[in-house]
């Protein structure tokens, strides 16, 4: 009888194997270190065109006077839609570069958190401008514009709500698109337009229009197309979760 007890093993005989056998540790959260700048080189390159783009452009709308303004004006409000779509703008174009900075959403997770509530809260207000602009927009691109508004508020606030519901990769799928077309729109849209006027002693056969048109809409879609592309090639990466979520 005491041996098939010692063979079947008392609870305080369980208990002291059960705590020599070694039990799981969790594997540490191992922080990503950002890469050096020869392997980010798209940033500095980033940042320099969004700077060159803002100082062309913001002069005549910061000085508050509708006689500097670049675009006929149509009525006596048009001036100031024009001077709020372009300054929200342009806190939307500042914070959403900080966005897509790996260095400092790494190392100062709170500042990219703070600069993505911002652009948020920046891009709808000037996509509402764009959009009440529509009536007296000039007529070529207008619905590219339209469209392309639209679509990027949309894009900035579904991924807003993702992040606050901790869902990671959905987040950075709708932040990717809405950077997508908002520098399509704006910087590749400003790069064709300024060709036409650089190149146009050459080109005087092309109707302004179709440049016009160009300018509204290449730019933004075919970011979407190659971003989906890459996304589609990058799908099994795993997504980097951000400090306060670990």
């Amino acid at each position: 009888m005491t041996q098939e007890l010692e063979r079947v093993g008392t609870p305080a005989s369980q208990a002291d194997l059960l705590a020599e056998q070694p039990q799981p540790s969790t594997p540490p959260v191992r922080t990503r270190r950002s890469k050096p700048f020869w392997r980010r080189p798209w940033v500095l390159p980033m940042f320099a065109a969004a700077a060159a783009f803002l100082i062309y452009q913001l002069p005549p709308w910061i000085a508050f006077d509708p006689s500097a303004s670049r675009i006929p004006l149509k009525f006596d409000g048009h001036y100031w839609l024009i001077v709020g779509h372009v300054l929200f703008g342009s806190v939307a174009l500042i914070t959403m570069c900080l966005q897509l900075w790996p260095w400092l959403r790494r190392r100062y997770p709170v500042v990219h958190r703070t600069s993505g509530r911002i652009y948020v809260f920046a891009a709808l207000p000037s996509a509402g401008f764009a959009l009440a602009m529509t009536g007296v927009s000039y007529p070529a691109g207008k619905i590219g514009v339209t469209m392309s508004a639209t679509l990027w508020s949309i894009a900035a606030v579904m991924g807003f709500i993702r992040a606050r519901q901790g869902r990671w990769r959905e987040h950075r799928r709708w932040m990717l698109n809405s950077f997508a077309i908002m520098w399509g729109l704006v910087v590749w849209g400003f790069v064709i337009g300024m060709g036409w006027i650089w190149f146009s002693p050459w080109v005087e056969e092309v109707d302004f229009n179709y440049i016009a048109e160009a300018s509204r809409w290449v730019g933004w879609v075919t970011n979407l197309i190659v971003l989906h592309w890459w996304l589609d090639r990058t799908r099994k990466r795993p997504v980097e979760v951000p400090a306060r979520a670990r």
